[in-house]
């Protein structure tokens, strides 16, 4: 290994020494929170995760032993038990802000018909605390899956945090190579910080790459999907739709056309006046400003009463 520039710091300095061995376990737990209806042999989970058998075999024995894998010993294969189950009831009951979001998001399901979705960064993750609404593709509920925070992944939960903070995300340590164009970037914050959501505009390309992201540490991206979001994302916050301007820089908008959205995010806040949660509602097709205004003033007025049920405070109200 390369030895540290002058002024750098490894990640041992970090204290962010990784565990191999570690990583591999939580892995395979990853896959089963993931896939909570599926059984999987031996010989297939280790051709996905890509581990050896013989390492994943020593693993699945420990976790069944603990009690958070099950073996069915007539078909030989695994599934989640119940000390899984139990921790997860203890992780919900540790961030109950998800089950007040459900409530308030089945609403607004209901009203869109249409996805809706709470989370939160969790031990330097973002995790979907609560999915209500229509199934995305594929049939499974986003429930549980975590994903990468660091940039281009989660501007949105960085976004109504204190500058510093922001400034912390920015600084991370990339899923793949980014431009900046602090302009744009500028923009974007104080717009959104503004008018109290953010419209983004991936493409469906673009939502199958964050799919396939799901359940991986940066450091564990594989080298094409590292590739392909630094194809996909050129300049960190292109993304995200800022009316006045991007309507003044295409014709056809301006003359009352309409625009591909992705999803629209707003943020939840706690008692401090920090950004607990971002809560969505996914649009997926082409509309106009004036829906994308009222779909945003929708979830907006939901992001408030969640946040009001929690006691939170609004710093930019």
């Amino acid at each position: 290994m390369a030895d540290a520039q002058p002024g750098e710091r490894t990640r041992a300095d970090r204290g962010e020494r990784r565990s191999p061995p570690a990583r591999r376990v939580i892995r395979i737990l990853d896959h089963f929170v993931q896939h909570p209806d599926r059984r999987y042999g031996l010989s297939e989970l280790a051709r996905r995760l890509e581990i050896s058998k013989p390492t994943c075999l020593g693993i699945l024995t420990e976790l069944c032993a603990s009690g958070y894998l099950v073996r069915d010993d007539a078909d030989t294969t695994y599934g989640p038990g119940p000390a899984l189950i139990a921790a997860g009831r203890a992780a919900s009951m540790g961030l109950p802000m998800g089950v007040v979001a459900r409530r308030h998001l089945e609403c607004l399901a209901a009203e869109f018909h249409s996805a809706c979705t709470a989370s939160a960064v969790a031990g330097g993750r973002i995790v979907v605390l609560e999915s209500v609404g229509p199934l995305p593709e594929g049939g499974r509920s986003a429930t549980g899956k975590t994903y990468p925070f660091a940039p281009p992944v989660g501007l949105m939960y960085a976004l109504w945090e204190p500058d510093e903070v922001f400034e912390q995300w920015l600084s991370r340590e990339p899923t793949a190579p980014v431009r900046l164009d602090r302009d744009r970037l500028r923009s974007v914050v104080a717009q959104c910080r503004a008018r109290g959501y953010l419209v983004d505009r991936l493409t469906p390309a673009g939502q199958r790459l964050y799919r396939l992201m799901a359940g991986f540490d940066t450091a564990d991206l594989p080298e094409e999907v590292r590739g392909l979001v630094g194809e996909m994302v050129t300049s960190l916050g292109e993304r995200v739709y800022l009316p006045d301007a991007d309507d003044a820089d295409d014709v056809d908008v301006a003359a009352g056309g309409r625009h591909r959205v992705n999803v629209i995010a707003a943020p939840v806040f706690d008692a401090a006046g920090r950004q607990a949660m971002v809560v969505t509602l996914h649009v997926g097709d082409e509309i106009s400003r004036g829906e994308i205004e009222r779909r945003a003033a929708a979830l907006r007025g939901t992001a408030a009463a969640v946040t009001a049920e929690l006691h939170g405070t609004d710093p930019f109200a």
